[in-house]
Order: C-alpha cells, then sequence, then structure tokens
C-alpha cells in the first residue's frame, strides 16, 4: 500500500480545492494503519442520464482512489431527485416521478461502471433512509442551519431578490444531501465546484450529530471541445463515454492546446509524475499535436478496448491526416426503398451526421459534402445510392451506406 502522502498526492491532482488537505492525510494514515479502506462517498442526482467527461471528472478521481484500496458508495438520489437539485437554477426544478428516476437511475449505472470499479463501488438510493424520517426527524434536520445561511447560496439569493418564488422543500434539498453523508458515516465527499455549498454542507451536519467531519473535494469544471464553455450535450462540445472509438479519438484531438494539460489531470488516470513530464514536454518546444495523439489515444483506451483504440487511430490518420477516405468507418444501415440521396437525409439527421436538412443543403452547397471522393452539387441531390457508397460530410466525417 502506498503511503499515506503518496496516496495524498495522487488524490488531490487536478483537484481545485481540498477542505481540508491535513484532515485528508490524518485519515488515509489512520486507513493505511487500520487497514480499513475510507468511504468515498458520491451523489448523483438522476435527472439527466447522459454521461460525457465533463461529468466522468469525479468519476475518474473515485477510481484512482479505489485503486489506492478505498470504497465507494454512489449514492442514486432517487428520494432528492423529486425535489431537483436547485443549484444554479433560476427557478424551481420540475419534479421527477417515481419511473423517471428509476429508469435514469439504471442508465446512469451503466455508465458510471465504465470508469469505477464496480467491485470496491457500493450503489444505494437514499430513499433507503430519507422516507423513513418521521416529521420530527426533519424539524431536527431544519433546525440545523438557518434561513440566512441558504440564502448565502447565489441561486436562492439571485431568486429572493428578483421575487421569484422559492419553495420551503427546496431548501431541505442540501440537508437531505448532507444526511446522506451522515449515513454512510462518509470520510470523503467529491463534487464539481458547483456543489460546494452542498458537500460543505455535509461537514456541517455529521458535525453538528457528533460525527467525524468529511473531507471535501472540489474537481475543476471541465471546458469542452470548444475551450470555452463548461462541457455540455446541449452546447454539442461534449465527448460521451459511449463515443465510438473513432469519434471519441477525433473529438479529443480537436481540444485547443491550451487545454492538454488540464484534460491530462481530469480526463484520465495518468499518474502526476507523467503529468508533470508531458508539461516539461511542451514547456520545452514539443510539438502539441503529438503530445494530443497521446491523449487521444490515453482518453480512448479508458473506454475502450486496445484493438478499438488503434483502429480509431489509424482512421483518424487515414480520414484527417492524410486526406483520404479509411478503410474503416461508421456504417449507416439504411432500408432497400431509401434510393437517392436526397431520401437518406433524415437518416443523416437521426443518427447525429447533420442537424437538419437547411444544414446538409448548406454544405452541399460549400462544396462540403463527397459521395465516393467527388463533390455532390446541388443538383445531385437525387443522385442514386448504391451499396457500400461513402459519404463525407464536412471536412472530418465519413458514412458508409449499407442497404439492409
Amino acid at each position: 500500500m502506498l503511503s499515506a502522502q503518496e496516496q495524498l498526492r495522487i488524490i488531490c491532482k487536478g483537484v481545485q480545492t481540498c477542505v481540508s488537505e491535513d484532515e485528508l492525510f490524518t485519515k488515509l494514515e489512520r486507513s493505511i494503519e487500520k487497514n480499513q479502506p475510507l468511504i468515498i462517498k458520491l451523489g448523483l442526482d438522476p435527472s439527466a442520464p447522459d454521461i460525457h467527461l465533463g461529468h466522468a471528472v469525479v468519476l475518474r478521481k473515485i477510481r484512482q482512489m479505489q485503486e489506492l484500496g478505498h470504497l465507494a458508495v454512489i449514492v442514486i438520489g432517487d428520494f432528492t431527485g423529486k425535489i431537483g437539485d436547485p443549484t444554479g437554477k433560476s427557478k424551481g426544478r420540475v419534479a421527477l416521478t417515481d419511473e423517471q428516476v428509476k429508469e435514469n437511475a439504471v442508465t446512469y449505472c451503466e455508465q458510471i461502471f465504465k470508469v469505477i470499479n464496480k467491485e470496491k463501488t457500493i450503489v444505494r438510493f437514499n430513499s433507503e433512509w430519507l422516507s423513513k424520517l418521521c416529521f420530527e426527524d426533519v424539524l431536527k434536520l431544519g433546525a440545523t442551519t438557518t434561513v440566512a445561511r441558504m440564502l448565502e447560496r447565489d441561486d436562492f439569493q439571485n431568486r429572493y431578490r428578483n421575487n421569484v418564488p422559492i419553495g420551503i422543500h427546496e431548501f431541505f434539498y442540501p440537508l437531505m444531501q448532507a444526511y446522506d453523508s451522515v449515513e454512510l458515516k462518509a470520510d470523503v465527499e467529491l463534487g464539481g465546484t458547483d456543489q460546494t455549498f452542498n458537500v460543505l454542507m455535509g461537514r456541517t451536519l455529521q458535525k453538528s450529530m457528533g460525527q467525524e467531519q468529511q473531507v471535501a473535494l472540489f474537481v475543476p469544471i471541465l471546458e469542452g471541445i470548444d475551450g470555452v464553455e463548461k462541457m455540455s450535450k446541449s452546447l454539442g462540445n461534449y465527448i460521451g463515454v459511449n463515443e465510438l472509438p473513432e469519434v471519441m479519438f477525433k473529438k479529443v484531438m480537436e481540444i485547443p492546446d491550451s487545454l492538454i494539460i488540464k484534460y491530462f489531470e481530469l480526463a484520465t488516470d495518468e499518474h502526476p509524475d507523467t503529468v508533470d513530464g508531458i508539461r516539461k514536454e511542451l514547456e520545452n518546444g514539443a510539438n502539441p499535436r503529438d503530445i494530443k495523439l497521446r491523449l487521444a489515444e490515453v482518453i480512448t483506451g479508458l473506454y475502450h478496448s486496445e484493438e478499438n483504440v488503434q483502429k480509431a487511430i489509424l482512421y483518424y490518420e487515414n480520414a484527417f491526416a492524410k486526406k483520404a477516405i479509411p478503410d474503416d468507418i461508421p456504417e449507416l444501415f439504411i432500408q432497400n426503398n431509401i434510393t437517392t440521396l436526397s431520401e437518406v437525409v433524415p437518416e443523416l439527421i437521426s443518427e447525429g451526421y447533420v442537424k437538419s436538412r437547411s444544414e446538409f443543403l448548406r454544405l452541399v452547397k460549400q462544396g462540403g459534402v463527397q459521395l465516393n471522393s467527388n463533390k455532390v452539387a446541388g443538383d445531385d441531390v437525387n443522385t442514386v445510392l448504391h451499396n457500400n457508397d461513402v459519404m463525407k460530410i464536412g471536412k472530418k466525417r465519413f458514412v458508409k451506406f449499407i442497404f439492409k
């Protein structure tokens, strides 16, 4: 087992804030002495079940702590999900139904185990304990904090100033999330910087109930491939953990050079010494593209087999570096009754190759669509398609049509 000092260094890699390192070091020393793993808590709001690398930052940190011998407890907020986390919201959230929560939780679990070690993870639902609290318990819970403390949150404060209604039940969201830490006797809780209030509330509640306070680890928000905005599916700047390997590899290659180190720190499990070495390479004039190729290989390898990673590398080199049509490209299965280029557009939209028919026609007009290496002109949209025809859309996307 690694020393407490070495574990602390690995755990704090890429972490923006740790409250506090001294407490964490003490917990790690005790863990080693007693040969007892720390309980690492992560609460998940099952309202958005599609996970991308931005969501995976905390999961990767948990995986690193699991490799150090610690136990992860994932708390699915099926009870708190009925309220909805008010963090960052300008108005109250619509409560999820039991069915929605359960469906999202199943999808979430399928994805998180692409990142964390299932054998070293316990999944709990906070309805197990929160649904059993009586009204007296709830009153005691409410008495542990004040309205003034709740209004310190920017979202509540802004809504109060702008006369936007705040439901009393919304004040209980951070309290209920904090109660999860009490129930689990959590040693460490992770969260994004946008969860600072909620996670610190766990420390407060544990102390008021006579427990040792959990350490709070906050990871930075990861920018998307545009290098500007927070990674988001709605903004289209995301890299999903379920992306095809060639798509994932290509997207990593699109991040700005300025984010290479941040992605190594937050989106990979590379040791701090390795990241320090890469930082020095860049400072000494290494070609960022070469470093980014290594980053793309590492990230893609976290979610796909080595065989598929090598295929993704070959695909990228052929399609984007050599400007050729790659041998191994995504296939789109279409019905035999689709006979023309125009008729296949709805299928391209459905699979995300283009956003709309108007976008497709605009690309055609700009000369940005090729069929079997030949540019498609505006009057060619009724061209008859054949099995195994290859289309290039824009500069980087290829698709092969396969008739069912």
